[in-house]
């Protein structure tokens, strides 16, 4: 009985070791899938502000045709990046080249 136990909890520690490795290299590629098209964005996104100085996330949105919700994802981006400004107003954020 102690046998069998043993082996089961090797079966079950390979299994789980397996899981975890395979759960790893899903996130690996779901985090390199997120951002490739995101970075394609960028530039697009840097030469619309360029070229209208200061520009909402639904005019983002419209100009890549993303929701608004993934436009205002590439500008946070952004500001991480420290590439554009952020200007919060009474009911709408504006953005802005640095």
């Amino acid at each position: 009985m102690v046998k069998i136990l043993a082996n089961y909890l090797d079966i079950k520690i390979y299994i789980g070791l397996l899981y975890s490795h395979i759960s790893i290299n899903i996130i690996k590629h779901y985090n390199i899938a997120r951002t490739m098209p995101m970075r394609s964005h960028n530039g697009k996104i840097l030469e619309l502000i360029k070229k209208n100085k200061v520009v909402t996330s639904s005019e983002v949105a419209r100009f890549l045709k993303v929701s608004w919700n993934t436009a205002d994802s590439y500008l946070k981006d952004l500001v991480i990046e420290d590439k554009i400004e952020r200007i919060k107003k009474e009911g709408v954020t504006l953005w802005l080249r640095k």
